[in-house]
């Protein structure tokens, strides 16, 4: 059992860390008020390799390992606390990599070039008005076959990058159903490539969020939306299935961006109480600041190591198959329940050292504590969503609480 990076590996974090702490850093509180990217960030990401880097080099990726993608969200993630540019970061890496294992070949090459060189826009929308986890009930989008097109009817919410994607162009993996037999069950999704820029039938909103300010989040209403068929993504009505295999991806690429902006908070934290005194002590001297500190530390490392060793059995799965993906969603799904609610933990604790200073613009911490709660409230699935996903894979699929 060997926890030590390649030489690859150290040097790809070195040069992420080079590029973000650089170019990023000193950008973040300029995006989260402008709430857009700037675009010579994009454009510094895409010579970078960092967009969709996990697409096949085919298409202008760097076909990078899981393990790689992990290391860049994680930097990433260090140097924008706010979280705005990994999740643009994370959402192409994750998507991207299923587009091009599923996407037909003429859909790709019209898209995935141009999505790693950062000149479209490429998400994800399973998401409706009705529920966002449970998609057998809650998804009304439709998709019927006529002739060599498909029609698209329904509506997605809280969707990343819907301005994005208007802005630049590209597409938004889109989960319809396909089967309208009731018993059809978890096979009754297909997964469609939808453009929202310049489309008929589209029409979009825009919600301000809280957090996470320069990527916007929204939702889109297809209403008659005609596709060409080879804009079908997978096999008919394996939708869910690929859906499931993305959101595992996505989740470990989360919980490392997360560990990057836990890790920079704290250090930040750390300088402040060795540098400020009361009572005639630096507040690092007190028991009541150093026990909290241990127990975050501590959670960090332990993240760390879920989330990396799901980056792990990811590349494990897909160049081995040395796992199915029951094991890395087990996995994948422990390392996005605990990071993000212990990185919200670690940042209000450090927002206490800071005392009233946090509480202003001055500080950036309320950035990270606004960006971070993003990923306890619902993206890319729900805190419960989790627990079940755990409790299914360690009980069987039997005792799940939702199954007649």
């Amino acid at each position: 059992m060997d926890f030590s990076w390649s030489e690859e590996e150290k040097l790809w974090r070195n040069t992420v860390r080079d590029f973000a702490q650089k170019v990023i850093a000193p950008r973040v509180r300029e995006i989260d008020t402008e709430e857009r990217i700037p675009d010579e960030i994009i454009k510094g990401m895409a010579e970078l390799g960092l967009l969709a880097l996990t697409v096949s080099e085919e298409y202008g990726g760097m076909g990078a390992s899981w393990t790689m993608a992990t290391i860049a969200a994680e930097e990433l993630g260090r140097a924008d606390i706010s979280l705005a540019v990994p999740v643009l970061y994370l959402v192409e890496a994750a998507w991207g990599f299923i587009f091009d294992r599923y996407g037909t070949p003429q859909a790709k090459e019209e898209y995935l070039p141009k999505v790693t060189k950062g000149e479209a826009f490429l998400g994800i929308a399973t998401t409706e008005p009705e529920g966002g986890s449970d998609i057998l009930g809650a998804c009304r989008t439709k998709a019927v076959k006529e002739g060599n097109h498909w029609v698209l009817n329904g509506e997605k919410v809280y969707i990343s990058g819907v301005l994005e994607s208007l802005r630049w162009g590209g597409i938004h993996l889109t989960l319809a159903r396909t089967d309208f037999n009731p018993e059809a069950g978890h096979r009754a999704f297909t997964f469609f490539a939808v453009p929202l820029k310049d489309t008929p039938g589209i029409t979009t909103t825009r919600f301000i969020d809280m957090g996470r300010m320069g990527i916007s989040t929204g939702g889109f209403h297809m209403d008659n939306v005609r596709l060409p068929e080879h804009y079908m993504v997978g096999e008919l009505n394996r939708g869910f299935y690929h859906a499931m295999e993305g959101f595992t991806a996505a989740r470990v690429l989360i919980g490392a961006t997360c560990i990057g902006a836990t890790e920079a908070v704290l250090e930040m934290g750390i300088e402040h109480i060795k540098q400020r005194r009361a009572f005639g002590r630096p507040l690092a001297s007190y028991e009541g600041i150093q026990f909290p500190l241990v127990e975050h530390y501590t959670n960090l490392e332990r993240n760390r190591l879920l989330v990396y060793k799901a980056a792990w059995m990811l590349d494990k799965l897909y160049k081995e198959k040395a796992f199915t993906h029951h094991d890395t969603a087990l996995i994948a799904a422990m390392a996005k329940l605990r990071a993000p609610i212990d990185g919200f933990a670690a940042m209000n604790e450090v927002a206490d050292w800071f005392g009233a200073l946090a509480y202003t613009k001055e500080a950036p911490i309320e950035m990270g504590i606004r960006g971070i709660r993003s990923y306890s409230i619902g993206a890319e699935g729900a805190q419960n969503i989790m627990r079940l996903i755990i409790a299914r894979e360690i009980l069987g699929p039997e005792y799940l609480p939702y199954r007649q």
